[in-house]
């Protein structure tokens, strides 16, 4: 019996009591109630896998894929909105004139977004080597094009306008739902509340929130019971005029997927970081600590969507992403990292090598990543003058791999290692090899601990001096590292 039978019939036999099965959501979560307001909405507690889970995937796939192009350095997927105004300065025009016609309209390229070549199997393994533990593709974007069935695209577009009826005619949502849960990944999606140019938006706001938002979100939820939800296009309105309140209120209370839902900040645009589950930074720097739970998205690139003119330069190195994954870990986050896949339903090469770079460490040093919390000190300085580092919504600069090293560059500190911890364990991740000692300085470590390299059998030598621990890295060669670019000494009891 489904979760949602079992709460369905719990409300009915009010005042009867029963146990649910092993693995289910306990009791309390099923008959917790929640008011249609933030007040109300912000008491929800964060589900626990996703603060356990640390690292995700983000894919942006539409009919944007099909040019997948964009001026470097902006966001491809949106040509549509680029493009749109026909001057000749404008250069998205002018490569879309170029290249399309000046009466190849958006739409036309619907039925060439056919994603012959999409394996979601592929697609799953691939993920599955990557270690991400949850994955977010976009159902629409704000273009409003569907990878679902949904009657409202169709309706008030006024033709097909999701990928069951024109283009590839196949589910997309359907497909990589079950890929993905067959190998334990937890399955979400991305949602665009606004969508630019469909006709009910621009004749009646109104109307567009009750007549086509509403039960647009409510179907694909129900099809798909998202463990997480990444609105955004929000910007536009408060959240009373796009009825949040109202449909989290449904989500919370009513849908299948209640209790293991996660969603993030992005309801109107009076909420970011101010309400949701978590909140959420866009190519940025993250946040600071641990206080509410966050995500930072970005790309390997400059883009989300696939920009087929971005080269090797652009794209971030395996060690980078790497790093940033641990830095964001250490300060309680989590990591949503995108991949642009093509129109015809192929994921680029150099993001294939770059997520199974990630997995291969993780592979490694996972348990200093998923499960852990923020051990109270992100990390280690150097002697020096520390970089300024801002945090903040979206485009924050955030050169990490400038604050990074075992040595100060110049009179700039870096950061020598990350600190993570489980119940039982802190972790200390170095920036790299940290030579044949590594020292953490204002630890205490139990007496008799047993300290270890991840990947490594055997114990460590070490000594307690005063505040200090001097650990003795073991003498390897390059062919015996246990991996590559960063390195997890796990210390029992140990705290900051």
């Amino acid at each position: 019996m489904t979760q949602y039978f079992r709460h369905l019939i719990a409300s009915v036999l009010a005042g009867v009591t029963f146990s649910l099965a092993p693995g289910t959501a306990n009791l309390a979560a099923a008959e917790t109630r929640y008011e249609p307001k933030w007040e109300s909405l912000d008491k929800r507690p964060t589900p626990e896998w996703f603060l356990d889970a640390k690292f995700g995937i983000f894919i942006h796939w539409g009919l944007y894929s099909v040019p997948g192009w964009g001026v470097k350095g902006e966001y491809a997927e949106w040509y549509w909105n680029r493009m749109h105004d026909q001057k000749a300065a404008n250069p998205w025009w002018q490569y879309h004139r170029r290249v399309y016609g000046e009466k190849f309209d958006y739409a036309d390229f619907a039925p060439l977004f056919r994603a012959e070549n999409f394996d979601p199997d592929q697609w799953a393994d691939l993920f599955a080597r990557s270690g991400a533990k949850y994955i977010v593709p976009t159902s629409k974007h704000h273009e409003g094009f569907c990878l679902w069935p949904s009657a409202e695209a169709t309706k008030t577009w006024g033709h097909p306008w999701n990928a069951v009826e024109t283009g590839p005619k196949r589910d997309l949502m359907q497909d990589l739902s079950v890929a993905v849960r067959k190998r334990g990944i937890k399955f979400g999606f991305y949602y665009s509340l606004y969508e630019w140019y469909n006709p009910l938006w621009l004749a009646d706001r109104k109307r567009y929130v009750d007549e086509h938002l509403f039960p647009q979100f409510k179907d694909v939820v129900t099809r798909y019971q998202p463990a997480i939800i990444f609105s955004d296009g929000e910007w536009d309105l408060p959240s009373k005029d796009w009825k949040s309140e109202e449909l989290l209120a449904w989500l919370f209370n009513e849908s299948a997927c209640k209790d293991e839902v996660v969603v993030n900040d992005r309801w109107g645009k009076d909420t970011r970081h101010k309400h949701g589950g978590y909140y959420t930074t866009e190519y940025a720097a993250g946040l600071q600590d641990d206080s509410h739970a966050w995500e930072e998205s970005r790309g390997m690139g400059f883009s989300y969507g696939w920009n087929r003119i971005e080269n090797l330069n652009d794209y971030k190195s395996a060690r980078e992403l790497i790093m940033v994954l641990v830095d964001l870990v250490s300060r309680g986050g989590n990591l949503l990292l995108d991949i642009g896949p093509t129109g015809d339903g192929r994921i680029p090469v150099i993001m294939q090598q770059r997520l199974v770079e990630i997995g291969d460490w993780l592979k490694v040093n996972g348990e200093a990543i998923y499960g852990t919390r923020f051990a109270g000190r992100s990390c280690q300085w150097t002697e020096g003058k520390r970089p300024d580092q801002k945090f903040g919504e979206f485009m924050v600069k955030y050169s990490l791999m400038d604050q990074i090293g075992q040595k100060p560059k110049g009179d700039l500190a870096v950061k020598q290692a990350f600190f993570t911890k489980q119940s039982d364990a802190l972790y200390a991740i170095s920036s790299g090899w940290p030579g044949k000692q590594l020292v953490i300085r204002n630890i205490k470590v139990p007496k008799g601990s047993v300290i270890t390299l991840l990947g490594v059998e055997g114990p460590l030598k070490y000594q307690v001096k005063g505040s200090d621990v001097v650990i003795e890295t073991p003498d390897l060669t390059g062919d015996q590292l246990p991996c590559l670019h960063a390195y997890t000494f796990k210390i029992p009891g140990g705290k900051l």
